[in-house]
């Protein structure tokens, strides 16, 4: 698929490779698109069972971070035992950084937590949450490479992030079963997309050693209402 710009989180975490072997498919992003209408039958997202996990790094996959973000509300309609459209709220102060992603001696998986929710990169007091809201939901046409394990839908949503939206496309694993809905998919953004530029510039090489890239793991659960 077509690479893309979006998020840096060096690291925001919703998992994967390291950048010099990385395992994810790049989701393609652009223009904010209508939301696709709610139908059918009305699916309340599991909040404790849904998450949302990610993974950054330095360029060349040197010391990759990860961690985890928290998803508060939302909800998926299924008509004719398809998902239709659906939306979810993730909680940016929630944001998490596995303590054993962080080997060096002289670094602190707490100080990482609170640069990433501070100006340079969430700002997470100003915007406390980002959704996704999903436009479009069609057949995968063909097998995406390095998609979760069972990908059989193309998925198009609005992610909303620090006030900027943007759509993003990427392939997933739906399924519809009795009254219950899931939907997983991994893919890569490229946070600057989302105006997240610490780190970016070419000047200051302390900065420019982090990756534009995240790549981000989704588990949304639901059941029907």
């Amino acid at each position: 698929m077509k690479k893309i710009s979006v998020i840096a989180l060096a690291g925001m975490g919703l998992l994967l490779a390291s950048c010099g072997d990385k395992k994810t498919e790049t989701a393609t992003a652009g223009q904010e698109q209508t939301v696709a209408e709610k139908k059918g039958d009305v699916f309340a997202v599991d909040v404790a069972a849904s998450k949302v996990n990610w993974k950054a790094f330095h360029k060349g996959g040197m010391a990759p971070r990860w961690g985890t973000l928290a998803v508060t509300s939302g909800e998926l309609s299924v008509a004719d035992n398809q998902l239709a459209s659906g939306e979810f709220v993730i909680d940016m102060k929630s944001i998490k950084v596995d303590p054993a992603s962080v080997t060096e001696k002289d670094k602190k998986y707490t100080d990482l937590e609170g640069h990433l929710k501070n100006e340079d990169f969430f700002n997470v007091e100003k915007f406390p949450t980002a959704d996704f809201k999903i436009t479009k939901v069609e057949d995968l046409a063909a097998p995406a490479t390095d998609a979760v394990a069972g990908a059989n839908k193309t998925v198009s949503g609005n992610l909303t992030l620090m006030g900027k939206t943007m759509n993003v496309t990427f392939p997933a694993k739906v399924d519809v079963v009795d009254k219950s809905a899931n939907v997983a998919a991994k893919f890569t953004v490229n946070r600057a997309d989302w105006g997240i530029k610490f780190g970016t510039s070419e000047a200051d090489p302390a900065e420019w050693m982090i990756s534009k890239d995240i790549e981000i793991a989704i588990d949304v659960k639901a059941a029907q209402k």
